[in-house]
C-alpha cells in the first residue's frame, strides 16, 4: 500500500519453487548495493495462493483461512491487536482430521465469516475397521469479531441413521509477534511468555513485553471440554440421527501496563496511539453476567454486533446498477469500508488495509474520505478531526516531525514502543499535510459543516505554514523531503518505494525530492484554504493564497512540463533536474486542476497508450521506462485508488471517454478477484485474451482507499459535484460506461435534502430524471 512503511516491496519478486528474492535491474544501469531494504514484508509465499478471511472490529483484526482456522499453514494469519498476534493458531478437527470444505463466505456486509462444512471418511478404528461416511454430519461455523473479542461458534447436525460419538479438538496458540517480525523484521530480544489453565473451561496466555505491556488471550469453551490443557482442548460429542450441537469458543484479547511510569513526553502532548482506544471500543471485551452460558454470550454478541453496524451505515447514500456483477461489487466495497472503520473520540477514522496496514495513516484515510465523501461525509469530518488532533507540534529528527506536519501512521505494537521501528508517531510523509487542507474545502463544499472548519482551523494554518516553511527546503516555492534520519522513509510520496524516485536513466533521484503531485495538492490546498478563507471573513488571506496558488501554477508548469514526454515529469531531485520519466503522477495533475487546460490532452495521452494503460488500468510507471517492472510495487503496477484519481483529474477537463475506460477496466478486474473486491494494486502485465489481471503477492486485500475506487469511478464519469453554499447537485456532461446501461442513486444528501436520481444510458446519451426529492436542493445538468 502506498507508502506503507514498506518502502521496497516492489523489489520483491516471490518464486513458486524457491521462494528466493529477485532484483529487477533496469535497462542501462546497476546498483551495486542494493539490498533489500528496511520495513520490507518478506515474499517467501504469496497471498494468493490460497483465499485467506479477514474480519476487523475496531483496532483488533483476524486473518484466517478458509475454514476460519489460523496457523495451519506460514503466513500472516493471526488474531491482531494493537499490532500484536495475540492468536497465531487456532485448528479445529473431527477424529484427527480436517472437516471437508463445501464453502466459505464473507456475510455481505463483512459482518461474519460463514463456513459449510462436512465429515470427511472416518476411521475410528484401524484393527476392525469400524467408520463413518463422510458427509454424514453437517458442519456450520460462525466467526466474528466484536469489542474486544472473537467469538466462534462450531454447529453439527447429523443426517446419519445411526447413534455417532465423535472427538472434536481444538489446538491453539499465541505467540505474540510483533507485526514487524510476522512481516520480516527480526528481533534480537523478545519479553516473557506464559500459559495457564485457569478454570475447566479457560485457558490463557500472558506476555509481558520489553515494553512494559502486559498482553493477555483468554480462551473461553463452552460446554466444558472433555480435555483442557495448555494449548489443546478436546469434546466428546454424542449425536443422535437428526440431533445438532454447537460448539463455542470466545477469544478474548487484552493489554495493560505492568508497572507505572511517568509519562513520557510527546509531540502531541499526548498518545496520540492511546487515542484509538475507542468510544465503541475494540480493545475491551464486554461484560458479561457470571454464569451465562457461552451460547447466550455467542447470541447477544452477533445481535449487538449487527446493530452497531446498522446504525454506522444508516443514513448513507446507496447505488443500484442495471448490472448485477457491479452491484456485487459495490456492496462489498461498501461492506469493506465500513468494516475498515474505526472509532476514534474525534470520529470514524478508515483504517488502510489488512494484513500489513491496519491502523491510522494520514494519506490514507484522507484520501479515502476525499472518494467516499458524497457517499458518507462521516468518514472526512473524522478523518479531519482526529489528524488536526494528533498534527506534530515540535521538531523530532526521529519521527521526521515538524511543527503543522500532518500524521503518517501510527503503531501500538512493541517494536514502536520500544523505538526499534520509528512508526510510534511518525510523520515522514511529504503530501499528508497539504492533502489534509484540500480535504478540508472538499468536505465544507459537501457537507457545509463550517463548524468544523472553525474548529480545526488553527491546525489547518498550522498547515499551511508548514508547507511554506518546513515543505518548501530551500524556499523556490515546491514542496519537497528528505528524510531526517536514517529510520525514516527514504521516499515520503505514495510510492514510497526506496526506488521509486529515479531519472530517465535508472539513476535514483537525491534530494531534496519535489514530486509532481505533490504540488498539484499544494495548489489545490491553498485555493481551497483562500475559499475557506473567505467564508470565515479573513479576506486578505483568502487574496493573498489565491495569488500564490495561482503563482505556483505557472511555476509549476515551467519547471515540470516536458515537452518530449508529452507530460509531467515524476519528480525534480535536488539539484532542479527533471526526473523525465512517464508516471502516473501526472494524472494528479489532472485531478488537483494545477494542470493548464492546453496540457490536459496531452497528459491524458500519455496515460492512456499502450505504454500507460495496460487494458486493466493505468501502470504507475510506463512501459518501457529504465526501472519499469510490472511485478514491483510502485514502477509499473496498478493501483486502483491512483486510476480512480486520474479518472477525476480526467473528468475536471473534460475528458470522460477516458475516465470511462478507466473505469471499464477497474470493474473487469473485479470480476477477476475474489469477492469481487478491488485489491490494494495489481501486476501490470499487458491485459490478453481469455486471462485476468495478475496478483501480486502481498496485495492487501480489503483495502481501504481500493475500497473507496468505485466510488470515485462512478462520480467522475456522471461529472457528480455536490455544492452546499449553492444548494444544488451539479452533473457535468454525464455518461456511463458501456457495462452500465443505467444507474440510480438513492438518498444523496444536501443540506436538509434528500434526492433519489436515475441515470438512464440511450444511444450513448444519457438522461437523468429525479425520482424523489425532500427538500429545495436543485439538480442542474450541464452538457
Amino acid at each position: 500500500m502506498a507508502a506503507k512503511t514498506d518502502p521496497a516491496k516492489d523489489d520483491i519478486v516471490a518464486t513458486a519453487s524457491s521462494g528466493q528474492t529477485a532484483f529487477p535491474l533496469g535497462r542501462g544501469f546497476q546498483d551495486a548495493d542494493e539490498v533489500l531494504p528496511t520495513y520490507h514484508i518478506e515474499a517467501q509465499t504469496s497471498l494468493v495462493e490460497r483465499p485467506l478471511r479477514s474480519l476487523k472490529f475496531g483496532e483488533a483484526f483476524g486473518v484466517l483461512d478458509s475454514y476460519g482456522d489460523i496457523g495451519v499453514q506460514p503466513g500472516p494469519e493471526g488474531l491482531y491487536f494493537q499490532d500484536t498476534r495475540y492468536l497465531s493458531r487456532l485448528e479445529v478437527k473431527i477424529e484427527g482430521q480436517r472437516p471437508l470444505m463445501l464453502s466459505s463466505v464473507m456475510q455481505d456486509d463483512n459482518g461474519a465469516l460463514s463456513v459449510d462444512m462436512t465429515t470427511p471418511d472416518i476411521r475410528l478404528d484401524a484393527h476392525d475397521e469400524t467408520s463413518i461416511p463422510r458427509e454424514t454430519v453437517a458442519i456450520e461455523r460462525t466467526k466474528f469479531l466484536f469489542r474486544g473479542a472473537c467469538y466462534d461458534r462450531i454447529g453439527l447436525r447429523s443426517y446419519d441413521t445411526k447413534h455417532r460419538r465423535l472427538r472434536v479438538s481444538v489446538t491453539f496458540d499465541a505467540d505474540y509477534r510483533d507485526l514487524f517480525e510476522v512481516r520480516g523484521t527480526d528481533r534480537k530480544e523478545r519479553g516473557k511468555r506464559g500459559v495457564l489453565v485457569a478454570s475447566p473451561t479457560e485457558v490463557q496466555f500472558r506476555y509481558v513485553g520489553l515494553d512494559d505491556m502486559v498482553r493477555t488471550t483468554s480462551l473461553h469453551f463452552g460446554p466444558t471440554p472433555a480435555v483442557l490443557e495448555p494449548g489443546r482442548a478436546e469434546f466428546d460429542i454424542s449425536l443422535s440421527p437428526g440431533a445438532q450441537t454447537s460448539l463455542f469458543i470466545r477469544v478474548v484479547f487484552e493489554s495493560h501496563r505492568a508497572f507505572t511510569k511517568p509519562p513520557a513526553d510527546d509531540m502531541v502532548g499526548e498518545d496520540a496511539a492511546a487515542r484509538l482506544t475507542l468510544v465503541a471500543n475494540g480493545g475491551t471485551a464486554a461484560k458479561h453476567p457470571k454464569g451465562l452460558g457461552e451460547g447466550m454470550i455467542f447470541a447477544r454478541a452477533y445481535r449487538d454486533s449487527r446493530r452497531d453496524l446498522r446504525a454506522l451505515t444508516a443514513g448513507i447514500t446507496t447505488i443500484i446498477s442495471s448490472n448485477d456483477q457491479f452491484n456485487e461489487g459495490l456492496c462489498r466495497a461498501t461492506a469493506d469500508l465500513y468494516m475498515l472503520a474505526s472509532r476514534t473520540p474525534e470520529g470514524i477514522y478508515p483504517f488502510a488495509g489488512i494484513p500489513w496496514y491496519s491502523t491510522v495513516f494520514g494519506r490514507d484515510g484522507i484520501i479515502t474520505a476525499m472518494m467516499a465523501l458524497w457517499i458518507d461525509p462521516k468518514f472526512a469530518r473524522g478523518v479531519l478531526r482526529y489528524l488536526a488532533s494528533t498534527q506534530a507540534k515540535v521538531v523530532d529528527p526521529a519521527a521526521d516531525a515538524q511543527p503543522g506536519k500532518v500524521l503518517h501512521e501510527t503503531r501500538r505494537g512493541e517494536m514502536a514502543m520500544l523505538g526499534e521501528v520509528p512508526f510510534r508517531h511518525y510523520y515522514g510523509t511529504i503530501d499528508g499535510t497539504p492533502l489534509f487542507v484540500m480535504l478540508a474545502w472538499e468536505y465544507y463544499l459537501v457537507s457545509g459543516d463550517l463548524q468544523t472548519i472553525k474548529d480545526i482551523w488553527p491546525a489547518l494554518e498550522l498547515a499551511l505554514a508548514w508547507m511554506d516553511k518546513y515543505g518548501d527546503r530551500d524556499g523556490d516555492g515546491f514542496v519537497e523531503y528528505a528524510r531526517d534520519t536514517e529510520k525514516g522513509l527514504e521516499n515520503q510520496g505514495w510510492k514510497d518505494s526506496h526506488d521509486s524516485i529515479f531519472h530517465a536513466d535508472g539513476q535514483l533521484a537525491k534530494g531534496p525530492i519535489a514530486l509532481c503531485e505533490v504540488q498539484g495538492y499544494v495548489y489545490a490546498a491553498k485555493h481551497g484554504m483562500a475559499r475557506l478563507a473567505a467564508h470565515l471573513g479573513h479576506g486578505d488571506m483568502a487574496e493573498r493564497l489565491s495569488g500564490e496558488a495561482d503563482a505556483l501554477r505557472e511555476t509549476f508548469d515551467t519547471a515540470f512540463w516536458n515537452e518530449e514526454m508529452g507530460t509531467y515529469a515524476l519528480a525534480l531531485d535536488g539539484a532542479k533536474k527533471q526526473c523525465a520519466v512517464r508516471s502516473s503522477n501526472a494524472g494528479h495533475a489532472l485531478f488537483t486542476g494545477i494542470a493548464k487546460p492546453e496540457r490536459a490532452a496531452r497528459v491524458a495521452e500519455t496515460l492512456l497508450c499502450n505504454d500507460g494503460f495496460n487494458g486493466w488500468g493505468v501502470r504507475t510507471i510506463a512501459k518501457g521506462e529504465a526501472r519499469y517492472n510490472p511485478m514491483s510495487y510502485h514502477n509499473g503496477s496498478i493501483w486502483p485508488h491512483d486510476n480512480a484519481l486520474i479518472a477525476m483529474g480526467l473528468a475536471r477537463y473534460d475528458l470522460k471517454d477516458g475516465a470511462a475506460r478507466i473505469f471499464k477496466g477497474m470493474f473487469d478486474t473485479s470480476l477477476y478477484q475474489d469477492q469481487k473486491r478491488l485489491p490494494e494494486l495489481f501486476c501490470g502485465f499487458m491485459r490478453r485474451p481469455q486471462r485476468g489481471p495478475v496478483s501480486y503477492p502481498v496485495a492487501c486485500s480489503p483495502q481501504a482507499w481500493a475500497a473507496a475506487a468505485p466510488f470515485a469511478f462512478l462520480a467522475a464519469c456522471l461529472g457528480l459535484e455536490l455544492d452546499h453554499d449553492r444548494n444544488r447537485v451539479l452533473l457535468k456532461n454525464p455518461i456511463l460506461p458501456d457495462f452500465l446501461d443505467g444507474v440510480t442513486l438513492y438518498n444523496v444528501k444536501l443540506r436538509d435534502s434528500r434526492l433519489d436520481l436515475r441515470f438512464q444510458c440511450y444511444d450513448g446519451d444519457v438522461t437523468v430524471s429525479v425520482l424523489r426529492r425532500h427538500g429545495d436542493a436543485q439538480v442542474v445538468v450541464m452538457k
